[in-house]
């Protein structure tokens, strides 16, 4: 758990806008302490995974998170593959994995993050793998490279909603993640958040401060037990095991889980 102030309170215009420029500064000096790495060639893997956590602890005291951890870790030193599969409500869903969690975490990242100046050159450098959502050939292609990632010990995170939730219930989910899971005969790890579509509600700059959010960790799900004819089982049963974790009831068909895009 993060020592951080209790106190719960909506911030103000100047305390807002304080919080949108701490961001960016903070974000700013990481990111160049990665590429002046990256450029003389002393980037190390171990570096990256002190920056992020570094950057994700300071982004958390900004908004005062009070961040408790629910549910047992696996060891991520075993020699086996792993993508944790988060719930997705909030930008501090990325910061809160990398603060609570061991490993050397990498975010599966939609190709437009890379376009960002500095922060694109930075997450590159840091070995996030990208992909195109927008085209499936090159989707395809993304998924191969993460797959080399993954099998040289980066733990990968992604969010199989695509995009935040605006009330922090799960949205359908997407086949990219549980394809890249099967083909790895990786280990799931179900994670989801409460609380935390709070701290900063989608599409939003509405920040609530010192809010308690829990991350509630899953029971892990062998992917290699899976045939890919039995992709739609895999994604339902990680999908009612983040329902459990989040406290939604579980529905009884599928209607509306799964959807048809790649990514």
């Amino acid at each position: 758990m993060l020592g951080l102030q209790p106190a719960i309170e909506s911030a103000n215009l100047a305390r807002r806008v304080g919080v949108v420029l701490g961001t960016a500064l903070i974000t700013a000096y990481y990111c160049c302490a990665i590429l002046s790495r990256a450029l003389t060639g002393r980037l190390r893997r171990a570096d990256v995974d002190r920056y992020t956590r570094r950057w994700s602890g300071l982004l958390l005291r900004l908004v005062r998170m009070n961040l408790s951890v629910h549910g047992a870790m696996p060891d991520f030193n075993d020699g086996r593959r792993y993508i944790l599969l988060s719930s997705h409500a909030s930008h501090y869903d990325i910061p809160a994995s990398f603060v609570a969690l061991p490993g050397s975490i990498r975010m599966l990242a939609k190709k437009e993050l890379f376009g960002i100046p500095l922060f694109g050159a930075a997450i590159r450098a840091a070995e996030f793998p990208s992909v195109d959502r927008h085209n499936r050939q090159q989707a395809v292609k993304d998924l191969e490279k993460a797959k080399r990632m993954m099998e040289s010990g980066i733990v990968l995170w992604a969010a199989p909603e695509g995009t935040r939730s605006k009330d922090g219930q799960l949205l359908p989910f997407k086949k990219g993640c549980f394809h890249l899971a099967l083909d790895t005969n990786a280990i799931i790890v179900p994670i989801a958040f409460r609380g935390i579509s709070e701290v900063l509600p989608a599409r939003t700059w509405r920040f609530n401060l010192g809010l308690p959010v829990q991350l509630h960790i899953g029971a892990p799900i062998d992917a290699s037990r899976y045939s890919p004819e039995q992709l739609p089982e895999l994604m339902t049963q990680t999908r009612q095991s983040m329902q459990e974790l989040l406290g939604e009831p579980a529905p009884s068909t599928l209607q509306g889980l799964l959807t048809e895009q790649p990514v």
